[in-house]
């Protein structure tokens, strides 16, 4: 803004006071500072719209950002997805049935293989073991 001094100030209102003369220069006063509220006013008003201009852009800046990040990541995991699938395609038939062998092993006894004789299949045996 225009920086005015007090000694300017002065020298300003003894300038208007003889130009103006004592009748009209309350008036001139009321005017200019009613101009300068609306300078004012409009100057806050252009400032705060720049301001919200300038949120705008940064909030669709970091909305780019975010999209680009995750359009990076589906790509990431459908290339870690695609080769999977390729590796799980290499492997032989026979192959996955022999990995599946050492766990059918781990796994315990099914209830036919436990059945005492001439119990019913399903049938736990009573607490007192008879």
């Amino acid at each position: 803004m225009i920086e005015i001094s007090f000694g300017k100030l002065v020298l300003l209102a003894l300038v208007a006071l003889i130009v103006l003369g004592p009748e009209k220069l309350p008036h001139a006063a009321r005017t200019a500072g009613a101009l300068l509220r609306r300078v004012r006013l409009g100057w806050e008003s252009v400032r705060a719209e720049v301001e919200r201009e300038l949120q705008v852009e940064d909030i669709r800046r970091q909305a780019r950002e975010a999209a680009a990040k995750a359009e990076a990541a589906q790509a990431e995991l459908d290339a870690t997805l695609k080769k999977m699938r390729d590796t799980v395609a290499d492997i032989p038939p026979k192959a996955l049935d022999e990995s599946q062998a050492p766990v059918d092993a781990a796994l315990p006894a099914s209830n036919s293989e436990t059945q005492h004789a001439g119990e019913p299949p399903g049938k736990d045996t009573p607490h007192g073991g008879a």
